[in-house]
C-alpha cells in the first residue's frame, strides 16, 4: 500500500463514524517563534499528520461524512520560497497527497461559514490548539446569521479527539514498521553513548552529561532520524534520582551510574528507550543488587502484556517485584513496612517507585488514548489491552539519601524501559537492539 493510500484509508475509516451531515475541521500545528525572527524547529500536529501525511504549517482538513477530504495549505510564493524552501501548493495537493480538492489557506475565512451551513454537527479537536475556538466562533455566528433566509447552524460541537485517539491507539503495520526503525536507530545511539562513557573514562578524559547526549544527537541524525522525540535524559549519579532531568553539564565519575532515558522521532513517530549502565562498564555490588531488581521486575510485567490482560497488569506485576526487593535488601524494614501485601496495599514503595510504569506510544511519545473503559456492569475500569497497542515498559528504583536507607545504596537511581507491541499471543519488544541484562551491558562495553 502507497503512502498515500494509508492516509486515505484513515480518512475512510474516520469520515465512516461521522453522520449525514457532519463536517470535520482540523488544523496542523502553527509555526513557533523562539525568539525575534527566529522559529523553533517546526514540528506537525499528530492528528493532521495522521490523516494526511503533511508535514508544512498553515494547513488545515475538512472531511464530511461521504468521506470528501479538502485541503486548504499555503499557496505557492516564489518569493517566500526562497527563504522558507519550496511549498507544495494547492494545485498539487490533490494527487500528492490523495485528498479530494485543495484552496489556498488564504481563502478559510472565506470558504468555511458557507462549509458549515445547513451542517447538523461541526467536529474539531477539544483543548488542542490555543485560540481555535475563536475562528469557529465567528464562522458559526456568520452562518446564524443566515437564519432568516432558511440556512441552518450546526446545532451540536463533537470532540474529533474522541475518535481519533480510538484510531490512533491501534497502529496498523506501516506504523509499526516506522515504529521499528526508530528504535533500532534509537537502540545504536544508547549503544554509542554506552561505549563513548567507558572509553573516555578508560583514556582518563574529562566526561559530562553533554557529552553523552551529544553522541545521541548524533546517532539520531546520522542514522535519518528528523529529531528526538522528547529532550532526552542523561543523568549521571544522583541526579538520575531526578526523574525528568536533562543532560546538563555535570561530570560523570568513575563508580558512578548512567541513566539515559532517550529516543528519536523518525517520520513522525517516536521511540523511547531507557537504559542505566555503569559509566566506567562495571556496576558496584549494590548497584548490581537493584538493577537486577528492576530487570526482574520489568520481565515480569513484560510477562503480564498480553491481549485480554488490563493496562494495569504490568505495572502491578512490576511492584510485587519492586516490593519483595526493597524488603529483601532493606530499603523496606519488614518489622515497620509489613509483608510485600502490606507494602503493596499501602504503597509504601513509593518513596523509592513512584510512577506508573508504562504509557502508550505512537506519534506521540506520551501517545493518545483512553487508560481506561466501562465494562459490562458500568465500572469504569483499565484498559484492556488488544493486539496492535504500542506501550512502553518502565519500571525503576531510586534511592534518596536517608536516616532509614543503608548508605551503600544513596544516590542509586535504575530504570529499564522497552517498547512493546502488543501481539496476537502477548507481546514484541521492539527495542532490544541495546542490550539489557548487566552482563551483556558490561560485555558491550568492554569491546
Amino acid at each position: 500500500m502507497t503512502h498515500t493510500a494509508v492516509y486515505a484509508q484513515r480518512r475512510a475509516r474516520l469520515a465512516a463514524q461521522l453522520s449525514a451531515g457532519d463536517l470535520l475541521i482540523l488544523p496542523t500545528a502553527p509555526a513557533r517563534t523562539r525568539n525575534r525572527d527566529s522559529d523553533y524547529l517546526y514540528r506537525h500536529d499528530s492528528y493532521f499528520f495522521y490523516l494526511t501525511g503533511f508535514t508544512e504549517p498553515n494547513a488545515w482538513l475538512i472531511l464530511t461524512a461521504d468521506g470528501h477530504s479538502t485541503l486548504l495549505c499555503q499557496p505557492k510564493d516564489l518569493a517566500r520560497e526562497i527563504w522558507d524552501g519550496i511549498r507544495l501548493g494547492p494545485d498539487a495537493a490533490p494527487q500528492a497527497l490523495g485528498v479530494d480538492a485543495a484552496h489556498s489557506v488564504e481563502e478559510l475565512d472565506r470558504l468555511m461559514p458557507g462549509w458549515l451551513e445547513n451542517r447538523l454537527r461541526l467536529w474539531y479537536p477539544f483543548a488542542t490548539h490555543d485560540g481555535l475556538q475563536n475562528p469557529i466562533e465567528n464562522w458559526l455566528q456568520q452562518v446564524r446569521q443566515k437564519a432568516r433566509q432558511g440556512v441552518t447552524c450546526p446545532a451540536a460541537l463533537m470532540d474529533a479527539c474522541s475518535l481519533l485517539d480510538e484510531m490512533r491507539l491501534f497502529k496498523d503495520e506501516h506504523e509499526l514498521n516506522t515504529m521499528r526503525r526508530a528504535c533500532d536507530i534509537s537502540a545504536a545511539a544508547h549503544i554509542r553513548a554506552m561505549k563513548t562513557s567507558a572509553k573516555r573514562l578508560r583514556a582518563g578524559q574529562d566526561l559530562r552529561e553533554f557529552h553523552l547526549d551529544a553522541e545521541l544527537l548524533h546517532a539520531f541524525r546520522e542514522q535519518g532520524s528528523q529529531y528526538p522525540a522528547y529532550g532526552s535524559i542523561v543523568a549521571g549519579g544522583a541526579n538520575a534520582c531526578v526523574l525528568h532531568y536533562r543532560a546538563d553539564a555535570a561530570p560523570i565519575r568513575d563508580g558512578d551510574l548512567v541513566l539515559i532515558d532517550a529516543g528519536c522521532e523518525l517520520d513522525g513517530y517516536a521511540s523511547d528507550i531507557t537504559r542505566t549502565f555503569p559509566a566506567n562498564g562495571r556496576f558496584t555490588g549494590p548497584q548490581r543488587t537493584l538493577y537486577d531488581i528492576v530487570l526482574a521486575a520489568q520481565t515480569a510485567a513484560v510477562s503480564a502484556t498480553r491481549p485480554g490482560a488490563r493496562f494495569v497488569d504490568p505495572h502491578n506485576a512490576a511492584v510485587a517485584v519492586l516490593a519483595q526487593g526493597l524488603l529483601d535488601v532493606g530499603l523496606l524494614d519488614a518489622n515497620t513496612a509489613g509483608t510485600v501485601d502490606d507494602v503493596i496495599e499501602h504503597r509504601r514503595y513509593t518513596p523509592f517507585y513512584m510512577h506508573r510504569t508504562g504509557h502508550w506510544l505512537g506519534m506521540d511519545v506520551h501517545d493518545c488514548g483512553a487508560y481506561t473503559e466501562v465494562n459490562a456492569r458500568g465500572e469504569r475500569v483499565s484498559r484492556t489491552l488488544q493486539a496492535g497497542m504500542v506501550l512502553t515498559i518502565e519500571p525503576g528504583l531510586y534511592v534518596q539519601p536517608a536516616a532509614n536507607v543503608p548508605e551503600a545504596f544513596w544516590h542509586i537511581g535504575i530504570r529499564i524501559e522497552d517498547d512493546a507491541v502488543v501481539t496476537a499471543s502477548g507481546c514484541e519488544l521492539i527495542s532490544r537492539g541495546v542490550p539489557v541484562e548487566a552482563n551483556a551491558i558490561e560485555a558491550l562495553m568492554r569491546e
